[in-house]
């Protein structure tokens, strides 16, 4: 499964960086986006959503709510069938607006969904 991972980063103590580790061992094949990384341990980052060059079934939310809002309209054009919004990243206006166009938006924990086999 393609999983992008907005807001990614190269920090280990960072939730979007645990995220992208446990996304990979479970054999996904991750898209970390963040404008100014250009990777993250040799996974290449791309720079927004619309840089993205494969069809993404799960797009993971780790921006808050300004910086989400803003991207409505490339998750748009990326057309997941599902985004999540991590704790701290929900975003009620972008998930009524994504409801409405059939985009699953799911209110979880990428890393509780990966740990208990619900991804």
């Amino acid at each position: 499964m393609n999983v992008a991972i907005l807001g990614a980063s190269n920090k280990p103590e960072r939730y979007s960086y645990m995220a992208l580790q446990r996304l990979r061992a479970h054999g996904h094949v991750v898209f970390p986006v963040h404008p100014t990384l250009s990777s993250i341990d040799g996974v290449p980052v791309f720079r927004d959503l619309d840089s993205i060059p494969e069809a993404i079934d799960t797009l993971t939310l780790y921006v808050g709510q300004e910086i989400s809002t803003k991207q409505l309209e490339k998750i748009i054009r990326l057309k997941p069938r599902r985004v999540i919004c991590n704790p701290g990243a929900e975003n009620f206006e972008l998930e009524k607006a994504l409801s409405a166009l059939g985009i699953q938006v799911d209110q979880a924990c990428t890393l509780v969904l990966l740990g208990t086999n619900q991804f």
